[in-house]
C-alpha cells in the first residue's frame, strides 16, 4: 500500500464518518420522549439525567479504567481480560440489538403508525397477584429473534479476530442504546463533560501509549472498524473509531436535538409532525467537520490522533454559534432538560409542566410520572 491517498484508504475514512454520523442520528432522535396516545399504555425508559457535578468525574473514572487496563494486559497478559468483557459485550448485545432494531423500526414507521400494530401482553401470576407483565407489538415479535443472532454468532465465531460486521454491529448497538438511554440534563453539562474528556483524550493518546496499547490489545466490540480496502480485503489492516468518539459528542448533539424539540412544542399546539432543527443540524455538522479534521490530521502526520481535540470544541462552537445567531444564547445556556419531565404546581393546586405555561405545557403532552395514577406493574419493553 502506498503511503499516499488513494482509492482504498479514502474509502475507510469515508465509511468510519459515515457509519459514525449514521449512528449518532438515530441515537438522537431515539433520545427523545415520545408522546403517548391516551389509549397506549407504552413505557419509556427514565433514565436520571447526567448533571455537571457528575459530568467532572468522566474523566477521572475514564483514567482510572484505562490505566487499570493497561496494566492488567501489561503484567496478567490479554487472553483472559478479552475472554471476559467479551462475554460482557456479549450479554450486553443481546438487549441493545434487538432494541435497537426496534428503536429503529419505530423511527421509520412513526408513532402513530408504531401503536397501531396490535399489542401482545404476557403476565405472571401468584395466586390470584398481578407479580409482573410486559407486552411487545407484532414487528417485536419478529425483531427480537434476528436482533440476538449478531451476539450469537460473535460469541461462537472462530478465528484469532472476531468479524468486522459483527463487531460493528454490537458496537453500533451499544452506542444507540447508550445515546438514547444516558441524556445529559443541559449544555452547560454538556460543555463541562466535553471539556473535561478533551483533556482525557489528549493527555492519554499524546501524553502516554497506554490508550492507543489498550486499543489494539482488545478484540471487543467497544469500537468501529474499517478495512483499508473497496473491496473490504483485510489485507492492508482496518481504521478504527472508539466507541467514546461517538458516545460522548452524541449525547451533547441528542441534546441539541432534544433542545430542538421543546422549541417546538413550546411554541405550536402539536408536539407531533416535522420540527425544524437547527441546533442539531449545526452540532451534526460541526461533529461530521471534525471527525474529517481528526482523518486529515492522522493522514498528514501518519499518527493516531485524540479524535475529541477536535470533536469536543467542533460541537461546543457549534452550539454557541448556533445560539448567538439567533439570539438564544442566554436562554439555551440556562434550559435544564430534566425540568421538562417534573410538573410543578400552580397557584390553584394543579399541575404544570415547566417547559413553558400552563397551556403551552399541556400542548407539549409532556406528563409527569408523578401524577400519573398506580397502575398494575406492566411495561411494554419492545
Amino acid at each position: 500500500m502506498s503511503n499516499g491517498l488513494n482509492v482504498d484508504l479514502l474509502s475507510a475514512y469515508v465509511g468510519i464518518i459515515t457509519t459514525a454520523t449514521i449512528s449518532i442520528y438515530f441515537g438522537s432522535f431515539g433520545s427523545l420522549s415520545k408522546s403517548k396516545d391516551p389509549s397506549d399504555n407504552d413505557e419509556e425508559d427514565s433514565m436520571p439525567r447526567l448533571t455537571s457535578e457528575e459530568a467532572w468525574l468522566f474523566p477521572v473514572i475514564g483514567s482510572v479504567l484505562l490505566g487499570g487496563l493497561f496494566l492488567v494486559i501489561k503484567y496478567f497478559g490479554k487472553e483472559w481480560i478479552n475472554w471476559l468483557l467479551s462475554l460482557y459485550f456479549i450479554l450486553a448485545g443481546f438487549y441493545s440489538v434487538p432494541h435497537s432494531l426496534i428503536r429503529l423500526a419505530k423511527i421509520m414507521y412513526g408513532t402513530q403508525r408504531w401503536n397501531e400494530f396490535d399489542r401482545h401482553r404476557v403476565r405472571f401470576e401468584k395466586a390470584t397477584n398481578n407479580v409482573a407483565s410486559f407486552s411487545v407489538r407484532t414487528p417485536s415479535l419478529f425483531l427480537t429473534p434476528i436482533g440476538v443472532i449478531p451476539s450469537l454468532l460473535y460469541a461462537f465465531g472462530n478465528g484469532p479476530s472476531k468479524s468486522i460486521l459483527l463487531t460493528n454491529i454490537l458496537a453500533l448497538s451499544l452506542a444507540c442504546e447508550a445515546m438514547s438511554m444516558l441524556k445529559i440534563d443541559s449544555f452547560r453539562t454538556g460543555s463541562i463533560l466535553l471539556s473535561g474528556l478533551f483533556v482525557y483524550d489528549v493527555w492519554w493518546v499524546f501524553g502516554t501509549k497506554v490508550m492507543v496499547s489498550v486499543a489494539t490489545s482488545l478484540d471487543l466490540p467497544m469500537k468501529i472498524l474499517w478495512p483499508k480496502s473497496i473491496t473490504f480485503s483485510a489485507e492492508n489492516g482496518n481504521m478504527m473509531l472508539g466507541l467514546g468518539d461517538i458516545v460522548v459528542p452524541g449525547l451533547f448533539i441528542s441534546l441539541a436535538l432534544r433542545y430542538d424539540h421543546f422549541r417546538h412544542t413550546r411554541t405550536r399546539a402539536a408536539a407531533a409532525g416535522p420540527f425544524s432543527k437547527p441546533y442539531f443540524i449545526a452540532s451534526l455538522a460541526a461533529y461530521i467537520a471534525g471527525l474529517a479534521t481528526t482523518m486529515v490530521v492522522m493522514h498528514i502526520f501518519r499518527a493516531a490522533q485524540p479524535a475529541l481535540l477536535y470533536l469536543s470544541p467542533a460541537c461546543i462552537l457549534s452550539f454557541v454559534l448556533t445560539a448567538w445567531r439567533r439570539g438564544e444564547l442566554i436562554e439555551s445556556w440556562k434550559w435544564n432538560d430534566g425540568d421538562g419531565d417534573v410538573a410543578a404546581p400552580s397557584k390553584d393546586g394543579s399541575t404544570v409542566d415547566k417547559m413553558g405555561s400552563d397551556a403551552g405545557g399541556a400542548a407539549a403532552g409532556v406528563s409527569s410520572e408523578l401524577g400519573r395514577p398506580l397502575t398494575p406493574p406492566e411495561a411494554d419493553y419492545w
